[in-house]
């Protein structure tokens, strides 16, 4: 029997593609580099601001130094687009994620989210009206890794008093997060509800259709 639903974050609960984007592309953008050589810097210290041995303030001064931009504007300027970027997020959660939530809670069941994130997605999560509907909240950022570590998994099923087998695991399948969960014996749901507002090169995660799928919020509820 499910006693918990595990969330991802971002395309599962919050799509980063609501209102303003700021991507590598339009970092490289403002500074004047080149977008490409930039993602591919940018991606190195992607752990890094993961597992919170770099903050994004760092992580952007460290990128940008490579290209000889030392300036503190710079990295001021695109730390605060992308607070700007995380707010048109936060402020456009769907209706749809709030009700399924509610209606989880109605039920009794335990909500959990695991979330890779870096710093200021970090403090804007913990922020957010949907933080308190979780009752164990496992960031990457302060958990010191990140998903698909099995262990931050561990700690979470640990917190919420459950068995993997107890557990349906809800994400859009980034960073291996629907094989680490069903390899420690978790239901793993894969969400589509948000697939449709990617572009590119920001492409949406593969369809697995070894996995449930769910093309609605609402669609969980048939896989409990």
């Amino acid at each position: 029997m499910i006693k918990a639903v595990i969330f991802d974050m971002f395309e599962t609960l919050v799509s980063l593609f609501a209102g303003r984007t700021y991507f590598g592309e339009n970092i490289a953008a403002d500074v004047g580099i080149d977008a490409e050589e930039f993602r591919a810097v940018w991606h190195k210290n992607e752990l890094s601001r993961s597992i919170g041995t770099l903050t994004i303030e760092e992580a952007l001064s460290q990128a940008l130094s490579v290209f000889g931009i030392t300036d503190e504007k710079c990295t001021e300027l695109a730390a605060g687009k992308r607070r700007e970027s995380l707010d048109d997020t936060f402020s456009a959660i769907p209706e749809e994620t709030f009700a399924m939530l509610g209606e989880l809670k109605r039920r009794g069941l335990l909500i959990g989210l695991i979330s890779n994130c870096f710093s200021d997605e970090c403090e804007i999560i913990k922020d957010s009206p949907l933080f308190g509907y979780f009752d164990s909240a496992m960031l990457s950022y302060e958990q010191g890794i990140c998903k698909p570590d099995k262990e931050i998994y561990l700690r979470i099923m640990k917190e919420l008093g459950v068995m993997p087998q107890e557990c349906l695991y809800v994400g859009d399948g980034g960073s291996r997060e629907l094989f680490a969960a069903e390899e420690l014996g978790m239901k793993a749901v894969q969400a589509e509800w948000f697939r449709r507002y990617a572009f590119e090169p920001h492409i949406p995660c593969p369809v697995y259709p070894q996995f449930l799928q769910a093309q609605k919020q609402e669609d969980i509820f048939g896989h409990l």
